[in-house]
């Protein structure tokens, strides 16, 4: 058995949630490391059993309500910023604002659409379109070439 699997057992063996098993017991008696591990945590255990917590003060829920109470009854002290954050937040909405409009309008489709990509179907079909002429000659051509044939191949 691993020290690892032993270790993970040993917190709850300690407080007393579960028992060790026959195999824990002989990794214990195997392993001195781990049982001095055991002993630690019982010994921190017991330690935490026996502390006891100190009980607050009668007094504290009163104090602590007076003192609440006169926080709450001083007047707020006006620092010289305070007239200032209002027409500042109103200047800040003012240039945020003022950016999205500009950005809005610079994205406008004013200017034509960026060429589509080379060899894509539509790059295709605007380059036959644009072409049109030049295709129509190379028929031409063809026609003259089977002419000659027939006219070299009686």
């Amino acid at each position: 058995m691993k020290c690892e699997e032993v270790r993970e057992r040993m917190p709850d063996v300690a407080a007393g949630f579960s028992r060790l098993t026959t195999e824990d017991s002989n990794h214990l008696l195997s392993c001195t490391p781990c049982a001095e591990r055991l002993q630690e945590i019982g010994a921190t255990m017991a330690l935490l059993d026996e502390w006891q917590t100190p009980e607050p003060s009668p007094y504290f829920d009163v104090r602590l309500q007076a003192r609440l109470r006169e926080e709450m009854a001083k007047p707020q002290q006006l620092s010289w910023m305070h007239w200032l954050r209002r027409p500042v937040l109103a200047a800040a909405l003012t240039i945020v604002l003022g950016v999205g409009i500009g950005v809005f309008v610079a994205r406008t489709p004013d200017s034509p659409p960026p060429p589509p990509a080379p060899g894509s179907a539509v790059s295709d079909l605007q380059t036959l379109e644009n072409n049109h002429d030049m295709y129509a000659d190379f028929d031409l051509l063809d026609e003259l070439d089977v002419q000659q044939n027939v006219v070299a191949n009686p």
